[in-house]
């Protein structure tokens, strides 16, 4: 029996109860969800993800399911949350709150702000992927997701004036 490809354990999802609150932005958040859907799905980011997962010996079904979710997350303190790796091998990813990206919007380019979610979405996969490697080890993880999201965006965006403001925001928030 063929193993599962890592793309085809990408899903979107949504939390019912969340619904009532978000219901006004549903076009927004859908439509974010499947920006990153698409995304994580890419013939040359799912490359990207092997490299990262043969080079850091990371057992390939160690992850089951990767879940998009549709709707923000808040942890008890009030912080937004960017994705989680449960030990039952599932990696939930959340977006920003609509907010966030309103902000952004009046100062930044629609490019640059759909630049920003890819982006974005890649740096928790890996992130979250490395902490299935690295459990209670934050440091470690924030550090080699920094330096592998840096090689990808290198390389793939040498001409992107973008590509280092980005890692910035990324890093820094």
């Amino acid at each position: 029996m063929q193993k599962a490809k890592l793309k085809d354990k990408i899903i979107t999802t949504i939390h019912p109860q969340k619904l009532v609150s978000f219901s006004g932005h549903l076009w927004f958040y859908t439509k974010y969800a499947a920006i990153v859907s698409k995304t994580l799905k890419k013939p040359l980011v799912q490359k990207f993800l092997n490299w990262i997962i043969k080079r850091e010996t990371i057992e390939k079904n160690v992850v089951k399911t990767v879940k998009v979710m549709v709707f923000p997350y808040r942890k008890k303190n009030g912080k937004g949350l960017a994705g989680r790796y449960k030990s039952k091998g599932e990696i939930i990813l959340y977006p920003k709150r609509l907010s966030f990206f309103r902000n952004k919007m009046r100062k930044c380019k629609k490019q640059k702000v759909h630049f920003y979610i890819r982006s974005r979405a890649m740096a928790t996969l890996i992130h979250e992927f490395l902490h299935a490697k690295y459990l209670d080890d934050e440091d470690k993880v924030r550090e080699l997701t920094k330096r592998y999201l840096s090689i990808f965006i290198r390389h793939q965006y040498k001409q992107n004036s973008n590509a280092n403001s980005i890692l910035e925001t990324l890093f820094t928030q």
